[in-house]
């Protein structure tokens, strides 16, 4: 009976309308829900088969929930450094518990990036997921993988320690004094034979110079320069010049301040680490014809190549003319590179006084863990108060090509489904990810003002229903009342 059909359509009227009432009670409980996307109420008429000359039959209305995943929300400015958002089509990849993972443990999918460290160090977000991204080698390489789930890790950031950088490389700016008067012992040591008070690498060298006590020879000019070892702990070696009586040539050595922290090899003493000759051209630039020319009496007889090397604390007795760190400083081999003829001065001989503009090295002390950044592309960066950075991991996004169908889970994640279709892995910035927003958080995707006048058609919308209900029962009532 067609008043029958109608009773039936008014319930169907009543559930869907009810289901739609719940997707919008989701909705405003989740307006101030970091990375939420809104769901909605979407109706779809029920046909019933037809019997001809038999009337009508309704078939009533049926809802479905249709879910705006890919929806993207506004990306709002928070003060820590691990909120994270993404300004495109990815999602974060994380996990319910960080260590100890399995090839069977579920992983899944959010765009809720409100992340902050927890007491372990790990990146966790205020349901409780922990963020996963691929590791950075010690060697600095990432290996990833665009479809292997097992390569990525639980990015911990409590776990990087202190961090120091050993000097491999020392820039000089600095002028010798051209006019500078030639002293005694090199007058001396120019003599044939040579005066009594001669200079001397091996026997009166300058770093024997004692100011008290006179012994040695005093240099003309000095410079230090600061080192870190492998350890980060400061070392100083120093560069002493002596004008020779040769036209542009001067004697040089370069020895470690105090001495103790080296031990060397024969025909090196109190020190030093090496000596010989520095030749300049007639425009007062360092001479690199010269000094090849000059061979093994030079300083460096490949300027090029200007190179100092130190053996570790435990590689024993030195060879001769070798160095190595004394054995209770305990640290590793060293070589430094010099950078002489840098293009912003170098090493020069001008007449003007003798004066140090820079001495720039790279390598750094000991430094603690001061704060931790994450770029647009994922990396996430320790920095160091020394100044050091070190690059921990790389945020891993997962996109897919039906976003809209994932399944919704607890925690404002989602899991894959049969019609979302698999996952693939990406950097930011890559393939439609996205890219990622520091101390960002995705607001919200729902509108409040839609979502009230939402409640109000849907109110009135299941008032009618009920009154479908309503009419039908009057009319059956009518119907049996024709008996009496």
């Amino acid at each position: 009976m067609s008043i029958n059909s109608a009773l039936l359509a008014g319930v169907s009227g009543l559930t869907a309308n009810s289901a739609a009432l719940a997707a919008i009670s989701q909705n405003i409980a989740n307006v101030n829900t970091v990375g939420y996307k809104r769901t909605a109420g979407e109706f779809s008429t029920v046909i019933n088969s037809q019997s001809q000359g038999a009337g009508y039959s309704a078939g009533g209305v049926l809802a479905t929930a249709r879910h705006f995943t890919s929806q993207n929300g506004q990306l709002q400015r928070t003060t820590s450094n691990t909120d994270l958002g993404i300004a495109g089509q990815g999602f974060f990849v994380v996990t319910e518990q960080p260590e100890n993972l399995q090839v069977t443990d579920s992983r899944l999918f959010t765009r809720a990036g409100a992340f902050s460290v927890d007491n372990l160090g790990y990146l966790k977000n205020t349901a409780g997921l922990y963020l996963q991204g691929w590791p950075v080698d010690a060697e600095g390489n990432i290996a990833t993988d665009p479809s292997d789930l097992n390569r990525l890790r639980t990015i911990n950031v409590g776990s990087v320690g202190g961090t120091a950088e050993a000097t491999t490389r020392i820039q000089l700016n600095a002028n010798i004094k051209s006019s500078q008067l030639v002293s005694a012992e090199a007058t001396d040591a120019a003599a044939v034979p040579p005066g009594a008070n001669a200079y001397d690498p091996a026997t009166n060298s300058m770093a024997m110079w004692d100011a008290e006590s006179g012994a040695g020879v005093k240099p003309d000019f000095e410079l230090t320069i600061p080192v870190s070892d492998s350890k980060g702990g400061q070392r100083t070696v120093a560069i002493s010049f002596l004008k020779s009586t040769v036209p542009n040539q001067w004697y040089a050595e370069i020895r470690a301040i105090p001495a103790s922290d080296v031990v060397t090899g024969a025909g090196l003493s109190n020190g030093q680490i090496r000596s010989g000759l520095v030749a300049f051209t007639q425009d007062g630039r360092l001479d690199a014809d010269a000094m090849t020319a000059l061979g093994a009496s030079a300083l460096f007889s490949d300027v090029a190549n200007a190179t100092l090397s130190f053996g570790s604390s435990s590689s024993g007795a030195p060879a001769a003319g070798e160095v190595t760190w004394a054995p209770e400083l305990g640290i590793d081999s060293q070589d430094l590179a010099f950078d002489l003829t840098a293009a912003t001065g170098g090493l020069t001989q001008y007449d003007s006084g003798s004066v140090v503009q820079a001495v720039l090295t790279n390598g750094t002390a000991f430094g603690n863990l001061s704060e931790v950044k994450i770029d647009d592309t994922g990396f996430v960066t320790a920095i160091f108060d020394n100044g050091v950075t070190r690059q921990i991991a790389q945020i891993a996004l997962a996109t897919f090509p039906s976003p809209d169908s994932l399944t919704q889970t607890s925690g404002n994640a989602y899991r894959v489904s049969q019609g979302s279709g698999t996952y693939n892995l990406k950097t930011a910035g890559t393939g439609g990810a996205g890219l990622i927003g520091a101390s960002q958080l995705e607001a919200s995707t729902v509108d409040l003002s839609a979502e009230f006048t939402g409640l109000i058609t849907t109110q009135r919308a299941y008032s009618a229903s009920s009154k479908i209900i309503t009419t039908a029962d009057e009319m059956l009532a009518e119907l049996i009342s024709i008996k009496r």
